[in-house]
């Protein structure tokens, strides 16, 4: 058997004061969890854009790192190219390269010089 506690609340001042007391602690209390909540939530959306903005920002980074190194390479490329450009200017400005080059490709041949033509000479320079 249980024994049944009653309690009966006395109706005075003090304990009108009391409970207006504890209400508005209560009060208190879920306005405070409300602010949490709501600066937490504010926090969560800064942090999860910050960590956004960070990671497309990794992404850019690798492929600009990627195309700075194509563009090295392509770079590397025409410097052989311009250095092999100088290299046959300087031929071109021999006279005796031109007529080398005219004797193979025009069949140009000197004074007195018989030029024959084999199907195993290539002369598509």
């Amino acid at each position: 058997m249980q024994k049944k506690k009653t309690i009966t609340k006395l109706n005075s001042n003090y304990m009108e004061q009391y409970d207006a007391y504890i209400e508005r602690q209560k009060r208190k209390k879920k306005r405070l969890y409300r602010r949490l909540a709501l600066f937490l939530i504010l926090v969560a959306i800064a942090v999860g854009s910050m960590a956004v903005y960070h990671f497309q920002q990794r992404a850019l980074h690798i492929e600009k790192a990627e195309e700075y190194k194509l563009l090295k390479e392509e770079i590397a490329n025409l410097k052989k190219a311009e250095d092999k450009y100088k290299e046959e200017i300087e031929l071109l400005n021999d006279e005796e390269y031109i007529l080398e080059i005219a004797r193979t490709k025009y069949f140009l041949s000197k004074e007195g010089e018989l030029i024959f033509k084999t199907p195993d000479d290539d002369t598509s320079y």
